[in-house]
């Protein structure tokens, strides 16, 4: 019995990883996505489950696993069970101070004026 197997591009649109299906092909294309730390650029690559995807998005690095092949782009519910996140960065976690996206107020005002503007 072979193992399930789908079009790279079509998992990342049914895992909600990216938003279409042209999108992830994109993605794929620029070199934004390794499998087990290959890096792919032909969207039609074939994944299965097991296979380890490290995708570099805008203002951040996946680690997802696959863990079964989607059948439809359903609820999100249903797109986080095709995979296993396995990032180092959570959401809410402790994240050193220049990496929060936080600025501090000398940079809140482009002319560096740090006055009051309604006093």
């Amino acid at each position: 019995m072979s193992e399930a197997r789908q079009r790279l591009d079509k998992w990342l649109f049914f895992a909600r990883l990216q938003k279409s299906r042209t999108l992830a092909a994109k993605l794929v294309s620029a070199g934004k996505v390794r499998i087990n730390r290959e890096k792919v650029d032909n969207p039609a690559r074939s994944i299965k489950p097991g296979d380890v995807l490290t995708i570099t998005l805008e203002r951040q690095v996946l680690v997802v696993r696959c863990e079964q092949p989607g059948t439809r782009r359903g609820p999100a519910v249903e797109a986080r069970s095709l995979y296993t996140d396995l990032s180092l960065a959570k959401p809410g976690g402790d994240l050193p101070a220049s990496s929060t996206g936080v600025t501090s107020p000398e940079h809140e005002r482009e002319d560096g004026d740090l006055t009051d503007p309604e006093a």
